[in-house]
């Protein structure tokens, strides 16, 4: 049962060293899968024959003398990422038959890695949710608490590493879909700067904010994965070309000198306070270590909600103007009324929060209205960015909650989208401004549920906050807490 609870380096020394193989590796975790999925349904789909043949062909590569930090590791993946001969169904009725003809970019490069392929993991339906509870196969449960959330979108994803079905996952990130399931399951989540990991082969949300991204138990997890999912890709748009960098060279830096910008706007009104608790410990603890804080200000940081859920449900409706032919957004004066385009959404077998999304984004786009919200909502955005940037002249990271609560109980905010929305309150500005951030672990909040402190670091600026999260690991245990027997 020891692996099961392993780092990605531990487990990687472990095969090197042939203490286990990766067919034995990969059918462990198939057990684990099969024994307890059916509690938190965090896989979709699972193909054990197909895992455990991959898993012979990494051992393959290794007895012919390749090396690498994951070869033969195994993951799972978001199922919003294309992968070929697997259903990839995005959470939704639409695509319940449609398997992939070819490989997302990332999967590509985690399988170059050597990595094995689990399955796929429940997600909301095509990424639009911050509590898994918008899925066409049904709501993930939390591993911590089966009568709450897991978070949203890549619950899933959370709810698979919490309950040590995998030792990795990969996510995404349009607003916080990677960070704030990690606070509410109690991991590691690692949203990269926009541009960083191709988005090639992920079904889009909302293209100009979706970022993909690693999910694991540590930091120092999170720099290897990122280590093989980063990169330049021609066939995304959107890629960045930069030079190679290794993720994990600041893991072993001690944080003397470290500033930490602690903005003012995270630490009012509208934080539990037993979040703040745990945060504020955190911050503690970073100051032990060598840290100072300094109060800085994200002045529009209130606005970003509001000029999220125009400018994403804007790109999502015309995103999904790719199926069956229904056009949405910028083509919305075809149809009669909104009315009208909810009926023809319905006929396609959307839910109701990607419905709702739908009528947004063919509002806000429409004739009349586009630059009365759309446009204003991208100055806004500019303007979220320019704070970001004032801030970090006088600061190296960024620090506060990652989630306004812990994981709240099914159907507690699901009649209410504005309270559901506000899940993301601290995490959306991020993608706004295209800044990597992530979430670790930093306590427990009321009922034993657990807490996630987010840092946000400068464009680019991923290994210093990866080295700022594992020396804060390295202090302390939260990040190696599982629930009860699971272990």
């Amino acid at each position: 049962m020891k692996m099961i609870n392993a780092s990605l380096k531990d487990l990687s020394a472990a095969l090197a060293a042939k203490q286990v193989s990766a067919v034995e590796l990969s059918g462990l975790f198939l057990d684990r899968i099969e024994k307890f999925n059916p509690a938190y349904n965090a896989f979709v789909t699972v193909d054990r024959a197909k895992t455990l043949a991959q898993a012979a062909e990494m051992d393959a590569r290794r007895a012919a003398g390749e090396t690498g930090p994951l070869l033969g590791i195994p993951l799972a993946h978001k199922d919003i990422f294309c992968t070929e001969g697997w259903l990839t169904t995005c959470g939704s009725k639409m695509l319940n038959n449609f398997v992939s003809p070819y490989d997302a970019t990332v999967v590509t490069k985690l399988k170059q890695a050597g990595m094995v392929t689990l399955g796929k993991v429940n997600m909301d339906e095509f990424a639009m949710g911050s509590s898994n509870e918008t899925s066409h196969y049904g709501s993930v449960k939390n591993p911590w608490d089966v009568n709450r959330v897991p978070g949203g979108s890549s619950g899933g994803s959370a709810a698979s590493i919490a309950a040590r079905l995998a030792p990795a996952v990969t996510g995404t990130d349009t607003g916080g879909s990677i960070r704030q399931p990690a606070s509410l399951c109690g991991l590691t989540g690692l949203k990269p700067t926009y541009g960083v990991v191709s988005r090639y082969g992920m079904i889009a949300f909302a293209s100009s904010l979706d970022q993909a991204g690693p999910m694991a138990k540590s930091a120092e997890d999170c720099a290897l994965l990122l280590n093989a999912m980063a990169g330049f890709d021609e066939r995304d748009s959107t890629s960045l070309q930069r030079d190679t960098e290794d993720y994990g060279r600041d893991l072993v830096k001690p944080l003397a000198g470290l500033r930490i910008g602690l903005p003012k706007e995270f630490f009012g009104p509208g934080m539990d306070d037993d979040v703040r608790a745990a945060v504020e410990a955190a911050l503690d603890q970073y100051r032990k270590l060598g840290a100072t804080t300094v109060e800085v200000s994200l002045p529009n940081s209130g606005l970003s909600v509001p000029a999220y859920y125009v400018i994403a449900p804007a790109e999502a409706s015309s995103n999904l103007s790719r199926f069956d032919g229904v056009r949405y957004g910028h083509r919305a004066a075809e149809y009669s009324d909104l009315g009208d385009m909810y009926a023809k959404s319905r006929a396609q077998g959307f839910g109701a929060e990607v419905k709702r999304r739908i009528l947004i984004g063919a509002y806000v786009l429409s004739h009349g209205y586009y630059d009365a919200y759309y446009l204003k909502a991208q100055k806004i955005r500019r303007l979220i960015a320019n704070d970001f940037s004032e801030a970090f002249k006088v600061c190296d990271v960024i620090a506060g909650p990652a989630s306004p609560s812990v994981a709240f109980k099914f159907g507690e905010k699901s009649a209410d989208p504005v309270q559901m929305y506000l899940s993301d309150i601290y995490t959306i500005s991020t993608n706004l401004a295209g800044l990597p951030g992530m979430s670790l672990p930093c306590g427990f909040g009321k009922d034993n549920m657990p807490v996630g402190l987010q840092l946000i670091g400068p464009w680019f600026g991923e290994a210093k906050m990866l080295g700022a999260a594992h020396q804060y690991q390295l202090a302390t245990d939260w990040h190696t807490r599982a629930p009860e027997g699971l272990l």
